[in-house]
């Protein structure tokens, strides 16, 4: 068979050549360089014609596995590199016996991340973060997870905390212990934001970044001179989230943010790229998506490989290299590296004749740009001055250097906890500290420190003085309250809508455009949308409020002759992120927690398809909480019912669950648009305004809220309790348009949530009307607050205290059995079960969801009103208060 014919594409090919002559006499060019000196020879004539002219977009993604700044450009160094050199050998050994030290208590930890990327932190800390005493916000700082043990020894070396913190490293339940990794929420004089969930902190510094412009679009704060800076891992950036928002970075120009990622090589089990380069890889993707790509690679001892490499042998050498293989080269002796690095070509074999043993084994084990002060300065220095994009730095680190050859790029060192008295003497003399071998004999290794008054220390107080106090930092000091907004605003909501409908997604919507317009706090707040606003009817906001762009409206909007239409502006309010729950979700968070980040507290509410909330982006949810953010999180169109036609992926009914194992949310299904004014001014005191005794204002709000339009009814008097406990009740059997009179009349009690209130309604009348039974419904907006309360309660009586949940006394003395009902699966309203004391059925959407009307998906689920009349009849058959055929009469009168 005979092979296919192959044919060779280009672009250049759609473009005229003007002068096809000379195009022809340039190719003889090269190929003649390529004839005698090789193709490398010839790329490298092309790429310097390139650069000569100016042309960076025609740059290739990816550059040779050298360092970006040669050492000639390399910057002067700053600082006293020598006493930076001993403060960082103190944070080394401070961190390494942390962790040995608590491993006796088998709590874990981990070194060798650290030791690799020390000399990353060490350099920012004395030349480059922001502190939050000086000037502005200070710069914002996502320290990776793993690494927490080095920030916590530098922490000890400047006073922030004594050896009695440290010894209780991973041990919080005394009240006195340090988080495993960053937590503002167990840490918060420390912390500023959570990153061991690995792949939210890559994301989240670039929205933070983005917020930080926002701020100042909009002239709430001066955001000029705060830079965020992300530490991340490179085994790190495989995940999705990571890389998910490069290109809004650079499209943005947000030149406030640098990642450094330290290129250790190395994952939790192995090498990130075995057979393959990882630093090349980032370099394209980086590139690829505008940024701006800075490499330190590799250490001083090579400039001496570099100027011998005439031929560009050792260059092409490293390319090829893959990362597990140069990871067996850092572990190997001297020879093994000349035979099988070396001997690859000839002119490597010359190369490596004029190398000692020494200077090989220097280079392939220990020479990193990453370790080495003056390349890391050189390389941040590029970052904070480039203009017009982000920056990445891609430094080349060894993962567990310093720790000895037992743990220097072994596979196994991320699970190694501790090291051994042997070790600890041969680190102590690599680092050349003066802890005496005596120390070394106790049973516990001992803490190093110069003293409070050493030069070391003073040295690093008078750099974090000059920048602006310590790092990292979160502002602890107490916010300003914020003014309740006027009343105006929610009496719209409170005494409804009369004869015209509106759904519940509709009045949180409407509600908020009117707090918008508060003279005081309506600029704070923060509409965040990923592009369904006029799904949810903000379209409106377009033109009044703007949305949020950098470069303002550079086009004429298609439809601007129109009331409504489509206006960006560089002050604008929303944030209307495009089809990214995760990136809206980050943006939640940085306004979430600006009033630490910034002293702004802002007022941010991200609105959302309900199903594509807790579902998608619940672990973002979960740094929201550890982040102490506040805000109003709103599920819209909510339930498994309500969305016409949309389906199993549309159909949210088990969010709320979800949404309840959550300790800051507080969860919210609300029946009526005066519901949603009850709930949304109660958050707006608690979380911004002044708190009760006892009250946490770190918390968030989740609202669901139905598209479903209904007329909603005016607030009934003495009704705000129990909304914003979870439960009252709103409609008493006497009410029903078809009262039951006889006192020997069966009894029940319906209990509902969110749009589930309108089924129970109607079941109240059917049961009255065509079965003499009577029913009082109550609404239930909250059934995890009266869960949480039952909880406290519970555990208030073990201490002592008779204190009855607020859902036991609401429905003490209610006649009959209780049937709950939502759109919710069973298990969210079954949450109370265990604090009712009557029978107890709960009837739900439980399953998936699907597409038809809300009558027949409500019928298939069994929770329209005639399904739950039965389940009704069915409680009280079981008690001997109806007949058991009448169950059987209702199924078939009613076509169940």
């Amino acid at each position: 068979m005979p092979d296919p014919v192959r044919t060779t594409y280009s672009q250049l090919d759609q473009i005229p050549d003007r002068d096809p002559e000379e195009t022809a006499e340039w190719r003889e060019s090269l190929d003649a360089v390529t004839k005698a000196a090789g193709p490398y020879r010839a790329a490298y004539l092309m790429r310097r014609a390139l650069e000569h002219n100016g042309a960076p977009e025609l740059a290739p993604l990816e550059t040779d596995y050298v360092n970006t700044i040669p050492t000639s450009a390399e910057p002067a160094f700053a600082g006293d590199e020598a006493m930076e050199a001993r403060i960082t050998a103190w944070n080394r050994w401070n961190a390494a016996a942390m962790v040995t030290r608590g491993s006796r208590f088998g709590v874990g930890g981990h070194i060798a991340t650290f030791a690799s990327a020390a000399w990353l932190y060490e350099t920012g800390f004395n030349h480059f973060f922001r502190g939050k005493e000086g000037d502005g916000s200070g710069d914002q700082l996502y320290i990776q997870g793993h690494a927490s043990p080095g920030i916590y020894a530098r922490a000890f070396l400047d006073g922030r905390l004594t050896e009695d913190h440290l010894d209780n490293f991973r041990q919080e339940s005394g009240g006195k212990g340090l988080p495993s990794y960053p937590h503002p929420r167990r840490l918060p004089w420390l912390w500023e934001f959570p990153t061991v969930s690995m792949g939210l902190g890559p994301l989240s510094a670039i929205y933070q970044a983005r917020f930080n412009r926002y701020l100042q679009g909009r002239g709430i704060k001066d955001t000029a001179n705060s830079h965020v800076w992300a530490f991340l891992g490179d085994g790190e950036m495989d995940e999705p989230e990571s890389t998910a928002a490069l290109a809004l970075a650079a499209r943005e120009g947000l030149d406030n943010l640098t990642f450094v990622i330290n290129c250790n090589l190395q994952r939790l089990d192995g090498p990130v790229r075995a057979n393959f380069k990882i630093v090349q890889e980032l370099e394209s993707q980086f590139r690829g998506a505008g940024w701006n790509v800075v490499k330190s690679l590799w250490g001083s001892a090579w400039d001496e490989l570099f100027q011998l490499d005439t031929t560009g042998a050792l260059v092409r050498r490293l390319r090829q290299v893959p990362d597990a293989q140069f990871q067996t080269y850092a572990t190997r002796d001297v020879a093994y590296i000349r035979e099988h690095f070396f001997g690859a070509e000839p002119a490597l074999v010359e190369m490596a004749r004029l190398l000692t043993d020494a200077k090989i084994a220097e280079c392939f084990h220990t020479s990193r740009g990453g370790h080495e002060a003056r390349k890391v300065y050189a390389a941040y220095k590029a970052a904070v001055e480039y203009k017009g994009a982000p920056t990445v730095i891609l430094a080349q680190t060894v993962k567990g250097y310093t720790l000895g050859a037992g743990f220097e790029s072994k596979n196994a060192n991320h699970q190694m906890k501790k090291l051994s008295g042997k070790e600890f003497r041969a680190m102590r003399d690599l680092l050349d500290l003066p802890i005496p071998d005596s120390r070394l004999d106790d049973e516990l290794v001992p803490y190093g420190h110069p003293g409070a008054d050493s030069p070391e220390v003073r040295y690093l107080q008078e750099r974090r003085a000059s920048l602006g106090g310590p790092a990292p930092a979160r502002r602890s000091h107490p916010v300003p309250a914020l003014p309740a907004p006027e009343e105006r605003a929610f009496k719209a909501l409170l005494k409804g809508s009369g004869k015209q409908e509106m759904a519940t997604t509709m009045a949180f919507v409407r509600l908020a455009k009117d707090l918008m317009r508060d003279k005081q706090t309506g600029k704070r707040w923060v509409p965040i949308v990923p592009d369904e606003a006029r799904t949810f009817g903000m379209e409106s906001l377009f033109p009044s409020v703007g949305i949020y762009s950098p470069k303002g409206q550079t086009y004429e909007p298609v439809d601007r002759d129109q009331l409504m239409y489509y206006k960006e502006a560089t002050d604008g309010q929303i944030l209307n992120e495009g089809i990214t729950e995760a990136g809206a979700m980050a943006d939640f968070i940085a306004a979430a927690s600006s009033y630490a980040t910034h002293g702004e507290p802002m007022i941010p509410f991200y609105i959302f398809y309900s199903m594509f909330g807790w579902q998608r982006t619940a672990d973002q949810m979960w740094q929201l909480a550890d982040q102490l953010g506040k805000g109003f999180i709103v599920g819209a169109t909510a339930g498994r019912t309500t969305l016409t036609g949309e389906g199993l992926q549309h159909a949210d009914g088990h969010s709320h669950l979800i949404a309840s194992t959550n300790p800051a949310s507080l969860n919210y299904d609300p029946a009526f648009a005066y519901e949603v004014a009850v709930i949304v001014k109660d958050g707006l005191r608690r979380m911004y305004g002044e708190t009760a005794p006892g009250e946490d204002s770190n918390v968030f709000y989740y609202l669901t809220v139905y598209n479903e339009p209904k007329a909603q009814p005016a607030m009934p008097e003495g009704v705000e309790e129990g909304i914003l406990r979870g439960l009252y009740r709103f409609k008493e059997a006497a009410q029903a348009a078809t009262p039951v009179d006889a006192a020997d009349a069966p009894r029940l009690q319906l209990l509902a949530s969110g749009t589930a209130i309108h089924w129970a309604l109607e079941a109240q009348e059917l049961l009255a009307a065509d079965w003499g039974v009577a029913a009082d419904v109550w609404s239930a907006p909250s059934w995890s607050e009266l869960r949480r309360d039952a909880l406290e309660c519970d555990a208030a009586r073990l201490d002592g205290e008779d204190r009855i949940p607020y859902v036991t006394r609401a429905l003490a003395g209610a006649p009959g059995p209780v049937v709950a009902v939502s759109d919710w699966m069973r298990a969210v309203p079954d949450q109370i079960a265990p604090w009712v004391e009557q029978d107890w059925v709960s009837i739900g959407t439980d399953g998936f969801g699907l597409s038809d009307t809300r009558e027949a998906a409500r019928r298939h689920f069994g929770v329209d009103p005639q399904s739950v009349v039965v389940q009704a009849l069915a409680a009280l058959s079981r008690r001997g208060e109806v007949k058991a055929e009448t169950v059987k009469e209702a199924r078939e009168r009613y076509g169940l």
